[in-house]
C-alpha cells in the first residue's frame, strides 16, 4: 500500500475518533468467508468513549466495545481485509477505497450543515433510515404509515424490511456516480414499497440525479403506482407494464434491482444487468416454478406419483 495514501488514511482516523464520530460502515471483504461486513457507533460507558464493532458473518453478528487507540488499530487492519468504508462525523462525509490491487484512495466532503451527535447510550433503540414519527407521504399512501407519522401495527415487518433495504442501497452509494444522471431498473416491482423508498432515498435524502423505471407484467399495479409518483412529483420515477424479457427501453443502466421477479424472470434481469454493464445489481433468486414443473412431469417415482423437486 502507498506510503503516503497510508499516511493520509491514518490522519483521517485520528481525526475523526472522537465524540463527533458517528458512524462507520465496512463493506467488500477481500476473502469470501467470514466477515463480511462492519458497522462501527461510538457509546458511552460509565463516562468513558467506546466504539463498538459489530461484525457480521453470514449468519451471525458479533460486538465488541473498543476505546479510542484499539478502534484505530482495528480500523486501520480493515484496510487490509476490506475494500470499502464509509465513515461519517457531524462534519464529514468520508470514503475510504481500496482496490485489489491494494491502491488506497480517501475522499473527504465536508457537510453542508452539521450532522447531530450520535446517542452515546450503550442499549439505544436501533435507529432507522426512515425513523417512524417522520412522516413519508408513500409511506402512508402504500398502508405503512398513518397520517401522524406513526407505523400501522400489522405493518411492521414491512418498515424494517423497506429499511433493511435501504442500508443496502447506503452501503453501494461509492459505486454511483454523483456528478450525473444515473439510470435505475426495477424488475418485477410489485407494488413498489422498495422503488419508491429508493427513489425517496436517493433522490430526496442524498440528492442523487437518478432516474428510476419500475417494471412489472400486473397493469392495476403499475397504474396505481405510476399515480402515486405523479402525485408525489417524482417526475424521474417511471412505472411501466411489461416483460423483463421483452424490455428494450434503454441503452445503459447504473443499478438494476430484482428483488420479486419470479421464475425464469431474474434470469433475464441478470442478463440484461451483464450486457449494460451495471456497476450495481441487487438480486434475490426466484422460486423456478416452470422448470420445477417440467421435472415434475418428465419422472415418476416407484408408486407411480410424479417426483417434486424444490421446495
Amino acid at each position: 500500500m502507498e506510503l503516503m495514501k497510508l499516511k493520509e488514511f491514518e490522519k483521517l482516523l485520528e481525526e475523526v475518533l472522537n465524540r463527533d464520530f458517528i458512524r462507520a460502515v465496512i463493506s467488500n471483504p477481500r476473502g469470501k468467508e467470514g466477515i463480511i461486513k462492519i458497522k462501527v457507533r461510538p457509546v458511552e460507558k460509565q463516562g468513558r468513549l467506546y466504539f463498538q464493532f459489530e461484525s457480521f458473518t453470514k449468519t451471525q453478528a458479533f460486538h465488541e466495545n473498543l476505546e479510542m487507540e484499539e478502534a484505530y488499530k482495528k480500523l486501520l487492519n480493515c484496510a487490509a481485509e476490506f475494500r470499502q468504508m464509509q465513515i461519517g462525523t457531524v462534519k464529514e462525509e468520508c470514503t475510504v477505497l481500496v482496490s485489489k490491487k491494494g491502491k488506497l484512495t480517501v475522499k473527504r466532503k465536508t457537510r453542508q450543515k452539521e450532522a447531530a451527535r450520535a446517542d452515546l447510550s450503550h442499549n439505544r433503540k436501533k435507529r432507522y433510515i426512515l425513523e417512524e414519527g417522520v412522516f413519508v407521504p408513500f409511506l402512508k399512501d402504500l398502508g405503512v404509515m398513518t397520517d401522524e407519522g406513526k407505523i400501522v401495527r400489522t405493518k411492521t415487518d414491512k418498515f424494517r424490511q423497506i429499511n433493511r433495504f435501504l442500508e443496502f442501497i447506503e452501503d453501494i452509494l461509492p459505486q454511483l456516480d454523483k456528478g450525473r444522471e444515473l439510470t435505475i431498473l426495477d424488475f418485477g416491482c410489485g407494488k413498489s414499497y422498495l422503488t419508491f423508498a429508493m427513489y425517496y432515498y436517493l433522490y430526496e435524502l442524498k440528492g442523487y440525479d437518478i432516474r428510476i423505471i419500475g417494471l412489472d407484467l400486473k397493469r392495476e399495479v403499475i397504474a396505481h403506482c405510476a399515480k402515486l409518483a405523479e402525485e408525489y412529483g417524482y417526475e424521474k420515477l417511471t412505472f411501466l407494464q411489461g416483460d423483463i424479457a421483452d424490455y428494450k427501453g434503454v441503452d445503459c443502466v447504473d443499478m438494476v434491482v430484482t428483488l420479486h421477479a419470479c421464475d425464469t424472470a431474474t434470469d433475464y434481469a441478470l442478463a440484461k444487468a451483464v450486457g449494460w454493464n451495471a456497476k450495481v445489481i441487487l438480486s434475490v433468486p426466484c422460486c423456478q416454478h416452470e422448470l420445477n414443473a417440467q421435472l415434475s412431469g418428465s419422472r415418476e417415482n416407484q408408486d407411480g406419483k410424479p417426483c417434486r423437486f424444490g421446495g
